[in-house]
């Protein structure tokens, strides 16, 4: 938690400008001070599509910014990007029965995954994704991870 409070200076540095790269990439140096994420993604949603389109990634050359998923008949979408609930994903097989990209998310060395729905004005935005090497997920990191992606959510107007 120390290295987050030691971080957040560097993000409201980032949250008072107008790049929405840099304020996403300075959001995943904060919450790695807490999370340790081997990964994270930031994903604007398309409502009318049913789809995400990739604003951030912490590997770009895995995830690259701008690739896109459709979600139309997923569950995860039903949950996340329609109820706007968090989804928490504990292990392999939780990988495996939420994601198509499930051999590249395990092939990376992930294990479990935090899906945040960004929500203003009762409109889902998009999703902060912080994905980690550990197969469980502390309850304390998930209520981080929410404060996390919601700070982002100016980002998702600009």
């Amino acid at each position: 938690m120390a290295a987050a409070v030691a971080r957040s200076g560097a993000l409201i540095d980032a949250l008072g400008g107008r790049d929405p790269a840099a304020i996403f990439g300075e959001l995943d140096r904060w919450a790695h001070g807490v999370l340790r994420q081997a990964l994270c993604t930031v994903n604007r949603y398309d409502a009318e599509n049913m789809a995400v389109v990739r604003l951030y990634s912490s590997d770009p050359v895995s995830y690259p910014p701008g690739g896109s998923k459709q979600k139309r008949g997923m569950p995860w979408a039903e949950h996340v990007l329609l109820r706007r609930r968090v989804y928490v994903g504990e292990g392999a097989d939780a990988i495996r029965a939420s994601f198509d990209d499930h051999a590249a998310i395990l092939g990376l060395g992930l294990q479990s995954v935090i899906n945040v729905p960004v929500v203003a004005d009762d409109v889902c935005l998009g999703t902060v994704n912080f994905l980690m090497r550990e197969p469980r997920i502390e309850d304390a990191h998930v209520s981080f991870a929410r404060l996390a992606a919601h700070v982002a959510a100016p980002a998702f107007a600009r």
